[in-house]
């Protein structure tokens, strides 16, 4: 048996991996293709050990993260197990064979011979579709504590909201059961565009506001009207991951630009694409940092886009949670040459499966969205259109949403206190003026032992959703850390959440 585990081991430390750095592909989808296919082939059998993630990272000269981010698409596809204290192996039953035993014509478990099937043929993808199947972001919801993004659930007034829905739909009005408009139902974006006005300092008319169905729609749509295929946009690194998937639906090239302790740095952004001229940021709170860019900045940036005659969208995407300083007014609010495409959602304040967000597009090009809206997708659906107006006419959203900073408030102040008390200086956390997640900053005593993606793994086999700060970095420098989000979680949840992350990460 030592023999065998012996070969095994040996015969999978000679793995033909050969990466390109001048790739637009990012080295751990490489890694992880390769490895697969390796699997797939045979050239790593069913049992066979794999390498270290420390033993490939030092034999290919690349980062661990870029190893165990491809391990872990690996472990969750099935292609590979983990065995504790043993190592990483090939599974014993990959998912192509589970597939093609399930779809038999006969059961095997009859003694009837099966009918033999070939492989499954791997469907040729265009470049844009395995890049954009690339893409996948992984979503652990097996536990509320500490899953970033996800709002209190439990907390909004779906009494109120059953209502409103019963009301719009008990006698709905024929305009309402055949509303095409390609912009969306007309009395909530009045709603919309009162309610950006007075909380956001937002400047529009009516007119100006397209519903669609969440900010990757909204940055996507903005794409296609304002770019041609080939063309390149500035995006935050670390950023939102769904921005570059839509620029890439588009057809558009992402280029990288670092965010510093003000956000995006828009000079260095210019001179890596000098003939940008569309940039993606979050000036109110950036994601994942947090943090909030300055006038200075804003008025550089929009200097930017008069000079290269070039566009801004503006992500406004949890602008309403701030629990301390001044309200930050919008960025567009500021724009005096109309350069600013201004994006909301309701995902936040109200619930994800909602599927409503918004545009605000500059008044002359009010006409090219909606006709692009109507080639694109015809029209959003209305059915929770009406209800979502009444929400927030009769004054609804405005209390939920004050309800929410004040608990939101409060959960992260406990969530700071708790992780002081328990993460022994390890993990470094700090209030956060606004959003609903904190940053745990891993310290290097830390990050010797473990570094964020496998101490997101230990979290998670603990029943614990965190995420890696370092997946955030696509091209700069990774920084170590954890996401933890508190909005969803109880008062009564966060100390035992807390302790457990603790003693999952061992501090």
């Amino acid at each position: 048996m030592l023999d065998q585990e012996i070969r095994r081991t040996a015969k999978s430390a000679l793995l033909p991996i050969a990466l390109e750095r001048a790739s637009e592909e990012p080295l751990h989808r490489q890694l992880y293709e390769q490895l697969r296919e390796t699997i797939l082939t045979g050239r790593l059998q069913a049992g066979a050990r794999l390498p270290a993630t420390r033993t490939l990272a030092r034999d290919h000269r690349i980062s661990r993260n870029t190893v165990t981010a491809a391990f872990d698409q690996l472990l969750a596809e099935g292609y590979i197990e983990g065995r504790v204290g043993a190592g990483t192996f090939v599974s014993s039953e990959l998912p192509e064979e589970a597939l093609s035993v399930r779809g038999m014509g006969r059961n095997p478990a009859s003694g009837e011979a099966p009918v033999v099937q070939s492989a499954p043929r791997q469907r040729g993808l265009s470049r844009r579709g395995a890049q954009l199947a690339g893409l996948r972001r992984r979503r652990n919801r097996q536990s509320l504590a500490f899953a970033p993004g996800v709002p209190d659930l439990n907390s909004f007034p779906f009494e109120i909201w059953t209502r409103l829905m019963a009301r719009a739909w008990r006698r709905p009005p024929m305009d309402l059961m055949a509303n095409t408009e390609p912009a969306g139902y007309m009395p909530l974006r009045r709603a919309i565009a009162d309610y950006v006005r007075t909380a956001r300092g937002v400047r529009c008319e009516i007119e100006q506001v397209i519903i669609v169905s969440g900010a990757q729609q909204a940055i996507g749509l903005a794409a296609h009207v304002l770019l041609d295929e080939g063309d390149r946009a500035i995006v935050e690194d670390p950023g939102y991951p769904g921005i570059r998937g839509a620029l890439m639906a588009a057809g558009v090239q992402a280029v990288q630009a670092p965010v510093d302790s003000e956000g995006l740095s828009i000079s260095i952004g210019e001179e890596k694409a000098p003939d940008a001229r569309f940039v993606c940021v979050a000036p109110s709170h950036q994601y994942p940092l947090g943090v909030t860019m300055p006038l200075s900045r804003r008025l550089a940036l929009l200097e930017w886009a008069q000079r290269v005659d070039g566009w801004i969208i503006e992500d406004d995407y949890d602008s309403e949670y701030r629990y301390s300083g001044k309200p930050i007014a919008a960025l567009q609010g500021l724009d005096r040459d109309d350069r600013v495409v201004y994006v909301g959602s309701f995902s936040k304040t109200m619930f994800p499966s909602l599927r409503l967000g918004y545009l605000i597009v500059p008044p002359d090009l009010t006409d090219s969205f909606r006709f692009a809206r109507a080639a694109l997708d015809d029209h959003p659906s209305t059915v929770a259109q009406p209800a979502l107006t009444a929400f927030i006419e009769d004054g609804y959203f405005a209390a939920h949403l004050r309800r929410m900073r004040k608990l939101y408030a409060d959960r992260q102040a406990l969530l700071v206190g708790e992780a002081d008390a328990h993460f022994g200086g390890a993990l470094t956390i700090a209030p956060a003026q606004a959003g609903m997640h904190l940053l745990a900053r891993q310290t290097p005593a830390l990050t010797v032992r473990m570094d964020d993606i496998t101490a997101t793994r230990r979290a998670e086999e603990a029943g614990i959703s965190v995420s890696p700060l370092s997946s955030f970095f696509h091209e700069y420098p990774a920084q170590q850390g954890l996401m933890l989000g508190y909005a969803a979680v109880s008062e009564k949840e966060i100390p035992k959440s807390v302790q457990k992350l603790a003693q999952a990460l061992g501090i």
